[in-house]
């Protein structure tokens, strides 16, 4: 019998001037684990003309990661952080009660021609957790543990599995790992894993069960504990999941929290400019997404 409960495909996204790969939220299937939000953002080639240029927008109750696979983007929020992200480091940033940031393409890249590859997710936060301070935490490629067995190559991204713990300041128990092989093998790693778990399968293919599975399509697991699987040669696949929280997360636009009312009050104050509620972000105050009319009154 099968592992495989449900495969999502992959399905385009309009996030401004650019395109993504929306994997998360589904009809069916709204989170795994805490996880709640995934986008692949491209593989993308930008010509010199062409930038990523996403403005301050808010968040509240959850923390945002952007994992990027190629590419380089410039991240400003109104905690006062002003980063530069490059493939294989991780920023994390919680919105808890409130947050505001921008992404953009560096200065020194936008009158060039480049590449955008990466993730960009979205983690609940804990009940307790949904109204706290926002914060800010960038950890550099080399921080990240990396590490090999029998030829199969694994990084822990985020949160905690195989006995390793990731530097990512998580609030909850999740992981976010990627496996890459050269050659073909079996990969059987359910004993490490807990929760729920989802599958996206970036390059080569993936067999379980005597079925195969290419790219762009996230698979999610029936029972984490028989995650047992074949990757073809020069393959990648990236696991999410964890323990999922009691109470189900709402999602409004940019905004995630288990009180409806929370929702609520944040599209108001961010339609409104509420700049005690939502700060400007320093260096980057002169634009802003604007609330959309549709989901000011939506309920």
């Amino acid at each position: 019998m099968s592992n495989i409960g449900l495969i999502i495909e992959e399905k385009a996204a309009d996030i401004g001037n650019f395109l993504v790969g929306r994997l998360l939220p589904f009809r069916e299937k709204r989170a795994v684990g805490p996880f709640v939000f995934i986008d692949h953002m491209g593989p993308s080639e930008l010509k010199d003309y062409q930038n990523l240029d996403v403005p301050p927008h808010p968040h509240i109750g959850l923390s945002t990661l952007t994992y990027l696979l190629e590419g380089s983007i410039f991240h400003r929020d109104s905690i006062g952080s002003a980063v530069e992200i490059k493939p294989g480091a991780v920023n994390w940033m919680t919105a808890g009660k409130g947050v505001v940031h921008s992404e953009r393409t560096p200065e020194y890249l936008r009158h060039s021609d480049k590449r955008l590859h990466g993730f960009q997710i979205w983690v609940g936060l804990p009940k307790h957790l949904e109204q706290s301070e926002p914060t800010f935490h960038h950890i550099e490629e080399n921080e990240i543990p990396v590490w090999e067995e029998d030829g199969i190559q694994y990084k822990l991204i985020a949160g905690e599995a195989f006995g390793r713990t990731s530097p990512v300041p998580v609030h909850s128990k999740l992981f976010f790992i990627e496996i890459k092989t050269k050659e073909p093998k079996k990969i059987s790693i359910g004993k490490d894993l807990y929760g729920e778990a989802a599958m996206y399968v970036l390059d080569g293919t993936v067999t379980t069960d005597g079925n195969s599975y290419g790219s762009k399509q996230l698979m999610i697991a029936k029972d984490t504990k028989l995650c047992e699987f074949e990757m073809s040669e020069n393959g990648t696949v990236y696991l999410f999941g964890g323990e999922p929280f009691d109470e189900e997360r709402f999602i409004f636009w940019n905004f995630v929290n288990s009180d409806k009312e929370m929702l609520d009050q944040a599209k108001v104050n961010w339609n409104d400019q509420n700049h005690e509620a939502f700060p400007l972000v320093p260096g980057d105050e002169t634009e802003y997404v604007p609330l959309p009319k549709a989901i000011l009154n939506r309920k």
